[in-house]
């Protein structure tokens, strides 16, 4: 009982899978990269509170994001995400258009990523001492950034553009000294905070005090008890949502990640669970990184080496971005022997500080290409499918070419600035999160049987309600993500709906299913007629000797030659790829073929015709007069897959078969 198989139909591609630990490391790179410049982003954003406003960050992280996606991964074991749980949830031009708007905050994300840790990795290369150009004032740093910047990406796009691959192995030894080096770091930090607490004291008394601003305008209300001091790192946290970077990515590897050889393909069990655990341990290893950093970080870099502020919380004047000398690299800075009392460790210094440099600049390096990875698997899985996207964007070198174009721009327009691009990471990630966080509750309350579903649907509302408020708190606080976002997703949405209209006379056709051993023994009988003579049929409109009787007066058919009558039923007619259900049956003695889950009646009838032409004489196809105009027929077909059928098939059959004898023929009659 095999199919049909159509010009659109998409193999199967093999996956090879690893060891989640090591899969772990793939993720990493985007995730664990993110400490290159996270530390400095949360003070900056967060003043002294930074400690406990990440760790409000990690509670939302191991209690809200990490169930979340432990639920997604069971329900989207193919990688596709929060995006995927969504598509298949919703349907019609409203489920597309959603679709598309989650692309353009992903293709946000993904590139952002890939802008954002190159023009990090840039200056962790610049502030370097060893570094050979000098750098005398802000403008020339900068416009050794954009250049610096600018050669990571286009290295990036080469290596894709020579046909790269997820090295796994490649990823573990990256993560690995990486995570080694920032725990060296770190610990030398906690360590030395333990023996010598009085940074740390200080630190508790300006909270306590409320000392905690970095701006004047940020000061708190009179009376900062604990109370207030938890509530302000709640309102405080969103700015520090860099630090969710990692689950969509965590996710999208699960193709990766190697199951039980019992495992099932339509629910493969060993599979989910491994990237579960893949989840929490990436989850877990980063909450202690993130509360030990800020900690370390708040507590011993000199406040004037991350942000232009001085005691009072006011703007310093005369300061040069060049003086900041931790900004964006906080831990290198620590790493270079810099600090408020002297190198933590002995070994500390140029030398350990620009091995820490190299394994940060490598790292950031390698987090944009998993982001272009993600991208090359992302797009091809939606866009041409929705037929929103030419036939070319399945291609991986067109599609690397066109990303390292896009990533060029946006590193000149925002100057390969870090903290001009936060913005639009955060606001991409927190969405996604958010989509992830919707889709899950909403396949839970479809799915809400038994006891157990019923009491996960109300913790992931609230979860949901977290995060909602989270993305808002985001795109207020920083209204230059939205902006960003919203760029994409007009060009996406634009971009997409052009391409429908121009390939929307394509035969989109993977393929006819044929469901039944009957169906495909008549489906074979009708195809071996000398002339088939094909006529559309609405049930319901009209019995089928009334019908017969009509299109033989009207079309002069003789009574020797067999009708064979098409009934098409509509599914989604935003959907672009036909790849319907084909039974056969006898009804009052006359052949009856029933298409179902058609996304278009003009396609269908196109590809069945041509398909019957591949055995013996090209069918006929007979039609009654249509009263629809052409401007109603034309937004009919494009819309709702209806109207103009008669033109439809006949354009769409020439279009498909140059072979003018080979073309099944279009005969358009009524009565006048």
């Amino acid at each position: 009982m095999s199919d049909q198989p159509g010009a659109h139909a998409e193999p199967a591609k093999p996956h090879h899978q690893s060891f989640w630990l090591w899969v772990m490391c793939l993720t990493g790179v985007d995730y664990f990269s993110t400490l290159g410049y996270q530390p400095s982003i949360a003070y900056e954003n967060a003043g002294l509170l930074a400690p406990l406003a990440t760790i409000v960050l990690v509670l939302v992280t191991l209690f809200g994001a990490l169930p979340i996606y432990w639920y997604v991964c069971g329900r989207s074991h193919t990688g596709q995400g929060s995006i995927g749980m969504l598509a298949k949830l919703v349907s019609g031009w409203g489920g597309k258009v959603l679709v598309l708007t989650l692309l353009g905050f992903a293709a946000t994300d993904f590139v952002i990523t890939k802008t954002l840790s190159g023009a990090d990795a840039a200056v962790h290369m610049i502030t370097n001492p060893n570094w050979p150009l000098a750098v005398p004032d802000d403008a020339e740093k900068t416009r050794q950034a954009v250049y610096v910047t600018g050669f990571l990406l286009m290295l990036l796009g080469a290596s894709f553009m020579r046909g790269f691959r997820e090295v796994i192995g490649l990823a573990v030894v990256i993560v690995g000294a990486y995570l080694v080096l920032s725990a060296i770091v770190i610990g030398a930090g906690v360590a030395h905070l333990i023996e010598n607490p009085a940074a740390f004291h200080q630190l508790v008394d300006h909270v306590r005090s409320g000392e905690w601003y970095l701006k004047e305008s940020e000061r708190p209300l009179a009376g900062t008890g604990l109370f207030t001091v938890v509530a302000i790192s709640l309102i405080i946290f969103p700015k520090l949502a860099l630090g969710l970077s990692g689950f969509e990515t965590g996710v999208a590897v699960m193709l990766l990640v190697k199951g039980r050889p019992t495992d099932d393909p339509k629910n493969p069990k060993g599979r989910i669970a491994n990237t579960r655990k893949l989840l929490i341990t990436a989850a877990a290893i980063m909450s202690v990184y993130l509360v030990c950093s800020s900690v370390v970080v708040g507590c011993l870099v000199p406040p004037e080496h991350l942000v232009k502020v001085n005691a009072a919380g006011d703007e310093r004047d005369g300061v040069a971005d060049k003086d900041l000398k931790a900004k964006d690299r906080a831990l290198a800075y620590l790493a270079h022997g810099e600090n408020r009392e002297g190198k933590l460790l002995p070994f500390f210094g140029d030398e350990f500080g620009t091995v820490y440099d190299i394994a940060t600049v490598v790292i950031l390096w390698f987090a944009g290409a998993s982001a272009m990875a993600g991208l090359l698997n992302l797009v091809p899985q939606y866009l041409p499918r929705y037929g929103m996207a030419p036939e070319w964007t399945r291609a991986t070198r067109p599609l690397v070419l066109l990303f390292t174009v896009i990533n060029l721009i946006v590193t000149v327009i925002f100057r390969a600035n870090v903290d001009a691009q936060s913005a639009a990471y955060a606001t991409g990630v927190l969405v996604l999160i958010t989509s992830a966080c919707v889709a899950s509750v909403i396949d839970i309350w479809q799915r809400r049987t038994g006891r157990w579903y019923a009491r996960l649907c109300w913790p992931f509302v609230l979860i949901t309600l977290v995060f909602v408020y989270t993305t808002i708190a985001n795109v207020f606080e920083k209204p230059d993500g939205i902006k960003i976002a919203g760029f994409f997703i007009l060009a996406i949405l634009v971009t997409s709906f052009w391409s429908r209209w121009a390939r929307s006379r394509e035969l989109r056709f993977a393929g006819f299913k044929l469901p039944d051993a009957e169906s495909r023994l008549m489906w074979d009988t009708i195809r071996d007629l000398e002339l088939t003579v094909l006529v559309p049929h609405r049930p319901g409109r009209r019995s089928l000797a009334n019908k017969e009787g009509q299109i033989r007066r009207e079309h002069r058919i003789p009574r020797d030659l067999m009708i064979v009558f098409v009934e098409v039923e509509l599914d989604d007619t935003s959907d672009f790829v036909n790849e319907p259900e084909l039974r056969v049956t006898r009804e009052e003695g006359r052949y009856v073929v029933k298409i179902t889950r058609a996304a278009s009646i003009a396609h269908t009838l196109a590809a069945l015709a041509l398909e019957m032409a591949k055995v013996g004489r090209p069918p006929e196809v007979h039609f009654g007069w249509t009263d629809d105009s052409p401007v109603s027929g034309t937004l009919g077909f494009l819309l709702f897959g209806e109207g103009n059928v008669p033109w439809m098939v006949r354009d769409l059959i020439r279009r498909a078969e140059p072979d003018e004898a080979k073309r099944p023929l279009i005969i358009i009659a009524g009565t006048a």
